[in-house]
């Protein structure tokens, strides 16, 4: 079995990828979240993976900016809007896509670490793929002006050297 994995342009490639998130992440559901209502920054790349037999399995949002970190400029690599058609889950389509994403983040040679947010549920997910927790204060633009996004948990992983604590100032929208 051969699994095809793509990264292409983010804002060219959404109408591939639009139909699985809004399955995944469809109104319904986002709405009930305590993150329903926040607004998210487009991606640059998108990680897909096509199924086996066919159709999109798996997508992971690739994320490239200059954040401050305790007032410090510093370049990193962001993942998000990870989403697995549910009949494609517990097959390693997420794990191969966030390698893939994790992979191109390296071969950027600013990128300094990389960031992600996510739900509890998920945490045991990201741990055994050595992200780390960040337990400092993360603050993010929406559209009513600067916050303190804590409607997710802040994760890190070690591109060089992934900060675990501080302030992170996102710059812009999250991811």
């Amino acid at each position: 079995m051969s699994i095809e994995i793509d990264i292409l342009n983010g804002d060219a490639s959404w109408p591939i990828a639009e139909p699985l998130h809004s399955a995944v992440w469809g109104r319904d559901v986002v709405e009930k979240l305590p993150w329903g209502h926040v607004q998210w920054a487009n991606a640059d790349l998108r990680v897909l993976i096509e199924a086996p037999s066919g159709g999109l399995a798996c997508h992971v949002g690739v994320y490239f900016r200059t954040i401050l970190w305790n007032g410090r400029k510093v370049h990193v690599g962001g993942i998000g809007g990870v989403a697995t058609r549910e009949d494609c889950r517990r097959r390693g389509y997420a794990t191969l896509a966030i390698e893939a994403a994790v992979h191109t983040m390296r071969a950027n040679d600013a990128v300094r670490f990389a960031l992600l947010f996510c739900e509890p549920h998920n945490f045991a997910f990201y741990q055994a793929r050595n992200w780390h927790p960040f337990t400092g204060e993360v603050w993010c633009e929406q559209k009513d002006g600067r916050i303190r996004f804590d409607y997710m948990a802040p994760f890190v992983l070690d591109i060089g050297r992934a900060p675990r604590q501080g302030t992170l100032d996102l710059c812009g929208l999250p991811w």
